[in-house]
């Protein structure tokens, strides 16, 4: 039976010292009830907090926690990223799809789950809303739920429902959901999202991923047709192309007519918009992000990033040399999985420069210490402003000309 308290601080109050604790992740993270387990541990030891991105955690980056409270990443974030590389938190590389195995399999024991949920339905089901990724397999796997039940919490279809009688502690108070502004697109965001769209076909079913780049991409997309999206996220750019009709989902062969995600993040028009939405199903990412799921749906076509990339086609996307900025997360996954699809494909963005156009992006030699997470043999196209270069069947030195060919054009000599 659900107890039910009157706060935060006092639903936290069953956490025990040694306890491994798991957080409800991106835009779903519990704010108000971390705020209260940074307070409660003070008085505990060896607490381990595991989370993925979290939004408004900062309150377990707090310096007098050392000792009591430790971070255990699995995707480095604002609040964490300084805590990792300074060696006051942990980082796990891991593929998104199987950390819900790392719990399921109990190789990684979950004590405590903290969740952020809707009000029961009349069915008695609470929901884990916008964010499912790998918090239902840790609300499988924990020994003791504890939950914010939120009344704006929108309440979302799929692996999402949670009983009730699965919670063992919460607490009910209303406040807003975290969003994210939705940013337009510069010039060069632009280039690059015409590029990519230049390489998707109608019927295509698309993995994306969240920022200016993704969202220049499908305003590229309004003239295509029976698009689909199997994705680990999708955000406010989705929403346009829905009413538009160019994405229906039509063409897929797993969840026709569906779009297929683990979590969201973005405005409040997006959460407005997957609010009982029966036409959006909140998958855990086990399945999601498994490439023989990804396989499946003819013509799936990856987007995912890049923080570096080498003249052989290696990419970095986790580190900056050997500071880790973000995590493994789920391109391999796709990548794998789009490449596997039958008409299928995976492709790389980034610009052409950092550190406002200091640094290419595009180098020799990875810088030291840089981790790859996907291989040179893993990448079909790469694509900056200056253009796409296709790298699958390719021999070093023509990977070499056709990178060079779309860096920055103060670079090409030296490279």
């Amino acid at each position: 039976m659900t107890k039910i308290v009157s706060s935060a601080l006092g639903a936290v109050d069953a956490i025990r010292s040694g306890d491994n604790v798991w957080v409800h992740s991106m835009a779903a993270t519990p704010a108000l009830l971390v705020e209260a387990l940074a307070q409660h541990t003070l008085s505990l030891t060896d607490v381990t907090v595991l989370q993925m991105h979290l939004e408004n955690a900062e309150a377990l980056a707090a310096p007098e926690l050392f000792g009591h409270l430790r971070n255990r990443c699995f995707f480095a974030g604002k609040s964490t990223r300084d805590l990792i590389n300074s060696g006051h938190a942990d980082y796990v590389p891991m593929f998104l799809s199987e950390i819900p195995k790392l719990f399921r399999s109990r190789q990684q024991t979950i004590n405590v789950a903290l969740v952020q949920v809707s009000p029961p339905d009349i069915h008695g089901n609470c929901s884990l809303g916008i964010s499912v990724e790998a918090t239902r397999a840790a609300c499988d796997a924990a020994d003791r739920v504890i939950a914010h039940i939120n009344p704006r919490m929108p309440r979302t279809h799929g692996d999402s429902v949670i009983p009730l009688s699965a919670i063992d502690v919460a607490f009910e108070k209303e406040c807003d959901i975290c969003c994210l502004p939705v940013l337009q697109p510069d010039e060069m965001q632009q280039q690059i999202g015409e590029h990519i769209a230049s390489l998707i076909n109608d019927g295509d079913c698309l993995q994306l991923g969240i920022g200016a780049i993704p969202d220049a991409v499908l305003k590229a997309l309004k003239n295509h047709q029976n698009i689909g999206v199997h994705s680990e996220m999708f955000s406010d750019g989705v929403i346009d192309l829905v009413e538009q009709g160019v994405i229906n989902n039509s063409k897929k062969a797993i969840h026709p007519g569906k779009l297929v995600t683990g979590f969201v993040m973005g405005s409040q028009r997006l959460y407005d918009f997957v609010d009982d939405n029966q036409l959006v199903n909140f998958l855990d990412i086990e399945y999601v992000n498994n490439i023989a799921t990804i396989r499946k749906n003819p013509n799936a076509v990856s987007i995912n990033s890049a923080i570096q990339i080498d003249l052989t086609g290696q990419v970095c996307a986790d580190s900056v040399g050997s500071q880790i900025y973000s995590g493994v997360g789920g391109q391999l996954d796709f990548v794998l999985g789009s490449q596997l699809s039958v008409g299928g494909r995976s492709i790389i963005a980034l610009p052409s420069t950092a550190k406002g156009g200091s640094v290419s992006r595009f180098v020799t030699e990875l810088d030291n210490g840089a981790g790859v997470v996907t291989t040179r043999a893993h990448v079909d196209y790469v694509v900056s402003e200056y253009g796409i270069a296709l790298l699958r069947g390719k021999s070093l030195r023509e990977r070499r000309d056709a990178l060079i060919d779309i860096s920055h054009p103060d670079f090409r000599a030296s490279l």
